[in-house]
């Protein structure tokens, strides 16, 4: 099935040279490189585990109290209070 994909005028200039000195079409080009991501996708998935599936939505919260995990009931009843 045909797939258009736009590109940058660098990325376009880049794809060229690629298949120009490895002889190949641009779409080889890019169907290797796909499957080159999809394979370091998947090692980089079994190497690194769970944690690295999460990594970038750990510490996305900025603020709030360093002790919300002991004295939650303390900082939700401050909370009730305050908007009373």
């Amino acid at each position: 099935m045909p797939t258009s994909v736009r590109l940058d005028p660098e990325t376009e200039s880049l794809l060229k040279r690629l298949a120009v000195n490895s002889g190949r079409s641009k779409s080889d080009v890019i169907r290797e490189a796909l499957h080159r991501l999809s394979e370091e996708a998947q090692r980089t998935d079994k190497q690194e585990g769970l944690f690295h599936s999460i990594a970038d939505l750990i510490g996305v919260a900025d603020g709030g109290p360093d002790d919300l995990g002991r004295q939650h009931k303390k900082h939700y009843r401050e909370t009730l209070e305050r908007r009373r």
